[in-house]
């Protein structure tokens, strides 16, 4: 018999996979792992070798250390500064810092990002289909197009929405933008 934690991690697995919209073919396709372990590991009557896990972790795209994250017991309340990793585009120079990381037990993470100014990004897909946002513009000005409808916000607006398709963040010429990221 598993421990918890194992445990966790199979139930988990099996939400990963479905989450997809994948069958046990189509991920094992992606992974390299047979069916059958596929299907034991989702059970629970095995637990997945480290090798799997980073097979199953680059299939979907997703550090280890979140996946592992997803399966603890509790978290620690209180995020310290210094304990906020950041992330930084060398290409564009936009920063990310996860001021409330994802945490098993707690639905949202809280983001805070940082995007020069005349700057483009653009995601062509959701990592996440129907996922709640709430961006607040703290500084700057930045036009946000979420689903083909562009939304011009201005520091203290705040824009609501579930993502499921295409979006484009933009700055002007003479200012950048500095807001926070609230996923649900």
């Amino acid at each position: 018999m598993l421990d918890n934690l194992s445990s966790r991690l199979a139930v988990r697995l099996n939400e990963l996979r479905r989450g997809r919209g994948w069958s046990l073919d189509q991920l094992a396709a992606h992974s390299g792992i047979s069916r059958a372990t596929l299907s034991r590991m989702e059970k629970g009557e095995v637990s997945p070798t480290a090798e799997n896990l980073g097979r199953l972790c680059a299939a979907y795209d997703l550090p280890m250390s979140r996946l592992l994250m997803m399966v603890e017991d509790s978290f620690d309340p209180k995020v310290a500064f210094e304990r906020q990793t950041e992330w930084r585009d060398p290409e564009t120079g936009f920063t990310r810092r996860a001021v409330s990381p994802p945490a098993n037990g707690l639905n949202a993470e809280v983001v805070e990002c940082h995007l020069p100014r005349d700057t483009v990004i653009t995601y062509e897909a959701p990592p996440k289909s129907g996922q709640e946002h709430h961006l607040i513009l703290i500084d700057g000005a930045l036009t946000l197009t979420v689903d083909g409808t562009s939304h011009a916000l201005s520091a203290g607006d705040c824009l609501r929405y579930h993502l499921s398709g295409p979006t484009r963040f933009e700055t002007g010429e003479s200012r950048g933008a500095r807001y926070l990221l609230v996923l649900i």
